[in-house]
């Protein structure tokens, strides 16, 4: 490891002898060694220096940054502690920087919440109720108390049904009662449950064209489901279709007469 040159004794020196192709410059107490510039081994390896008589010896300073007393313990290829402050506050300052519409909701999502609160939020104005925390609540509950499927699922999420775990309506109420878009209090919600976003609405039929006899049972049982029905004593698929050609005037006026039309 050392050829030709005795072992490090471990010692410091504060005057070191410079090798012939090396120059001695000032800048601190002791001199530093400039490594040489034709590709030869620099003699100053931090900290350390090889004397002209071979000894080697460690200097105090011997390169830009390194200690002044003894050698740096630190393991190779560890930034310095100056290094991974400046790394962390830039780091820090991108995040800070970042554009906000990052966080913006990607198209088709939280569409249940979109579309639900966007209908509450004209029934308001429809209404003319006042836009104030205790009654957009009040007018919320309600509205969650004829909610039906994936609708009543978010209602239940955001705590404006009676069985639900957790409440936040006011995260809904708060931001409505200064006309807040409706996008972004679904932002808001998602941050605070992702489950919100996640609903989607089932495919819905067209029931003035589709032919029921070639639905499945269980699509026959979705349709009365979403009107908040069933069909007790239904054993065959035709008992179902009955019952829902009997309810459709009710539930879908509009495909109940263009069926009849057809």
């Amino acid at each position: 490891m050392w050829p030709n040159h005795a072992a490090p004794t471990g010692r410091c020196s504060r005057n070191v002898a410079a090798p012939a192709n090396q120059k001695r410059v000032r800048g601190g107490d002791p001199e530093a060694l400039v490594p040489p510039t034709n590709g030869e081994p620099a003699a100053c390896d931090v900290g350390r220096a090889v004397s002209r008589a071979g000894t080697a010896a460690c200097t105090g300073v011997c390169a830009v940054g390194a200690p002044q007393h003894g050698l740096s313990n630190r393991p190779p290829g560890q930034k310095p502690p100056e290094m991974l402050s400046v790394s962390g506050l830039s780091v820090a300052l991108a995040l800070v920087l970042l554009p906000a519409s990052a966080e913006a909701l990607k198209e088709g999502e939280c569409e249940v919440c979109i579309a639900f609160l966007g209908r509450f939020y004209d029934s308001l104005k429809d209404n003319e109720v006042a836009f104030n925390n205790v009654d957009i609540e009040k007018a919320l509950s309600k509205s969650c108390n004829d909610a039906k499927g994936k609708e009543n699922r978010f209602c239940y999420y955001i705590g404006a049904t009676s069985d639900a775990a957790t409440k936040m309506i006011n995260e809904v109420s708060k931001p409505m009662s200064h006309h807040v878009p409706v996008e972004k209090i679904c932002e808001k919600l998602k941050k605070k449950d992702s489950q919100i976003c996640e609903l989607k609405y089932d495919k819905q039929l067209d029931l003035s064209t589709v032919d029921l006899k070639k639905l499945k049972v269980k699509d026959l049982k979705k349709v009365l489901e979403d009107w908040g029905e069933s069909c007790k004593g239904c054993a065959e698929k035709s008992d179902f279709i009955r019952k829902i050609t009997e309810l459709m005037p009710k539930y879908a006026p509009a495909a109940a007469r263009a069926r009849t039309e057809l």
